[in-house]
């Protein structure tokens, strides 16, 4: 049997949802190590709307499982729906969506809070010991929900700052890279927190599905 990864989205675009091309590397990893993915997202409004060409705010509001079924091609459930049963290890791709609608940490920064059904998420993950996997600025959110964790998100002293805040422990480490926490299944890689182009997205994202293939 393949096993099965929760794939988190937080809508289609890095300014206001999903780091697409983070997203795109990570699925390639996986699917080349055996991985069936199980897309889904909390069915809720995102945080912002952003016009990616412009570069400025939209007056429309957007559904973050709406936009996120674009990346998953329309074959996404929604994450207060999802059964423990249903997956094996989560992986959360980065982008804006992470800190404004996953959670608040842009706006509220170590003070942040998480979205219900994502920390719900993650405590069965931690619950039941499985792998959890986080790119770019994603894992802010798992600094705000698991004490001590051992993460990166690469070496900006800012938001390395405000992990140690959270009570977590940054990890500085280079694109091509990831961290490991064997204690709590996690591993995490720095993605466009460093990346100059998607091949080293890539790199970062082969590495942390090698890593997390070790953690079962």
């Amino acid at each position: 049997m393949k096993r099965k990864v929760a794939f988190v989205l937080s809508g289609s675009g890095v300014k206001d949802g999903t780091e697409i091309h983070e997203a795109v590397a990570a699925l390639i990893a996986l699917d080349r190590a055996g991985y069936d993915i199980i897309f889904t997202a909390p069915d809720i409004e995102q945080t912002a709307a952003v016009d990616h060409y412009a570069e400025k705010p939209e007056r429309e509001t957007r559904n973050a499982l709406v936009e996120s079924a674009r990346i998953a091609r329309g074959n996404i459930k929604p994450l207060a729906d999802l059964s423990s049963d249903e997956y094996d290890a989560v992986v959360f791709p980065g982008g804006f969506g992470a800190v404004l609608t996953l959670c608040s940490f842009a706006k509220d920064g170590a003070e942040c809070s998480v979205n219900q059904d994502v920390r719900k998420l993650i405590d069965k993950a931690l619950e039941d010991g499985k792998p959890i996997a986080a790119m770019c600025i994603a894992p802010v959110i798992l600094a705000r929900v698991i004490p001590g964790a051992r993460l990166t998100i690469g070496t900006h002293p800012e938001t390395a700052a405000a992990i140690n805040s959270m009570g977590a422990v940054h990890v500085n480490c280079p694109v091509n890279d990831s961290v490991v926490d064997r204690e709590r299944k996690i591993v995490t890689t720095p993605a466009y927190m460093l990346a100059s182009g998607p091949a080293e997205v890539f790199e970062g994202a082969v590495n942390m599905v090698e890593k997390l293939g070790e953690l079962f």
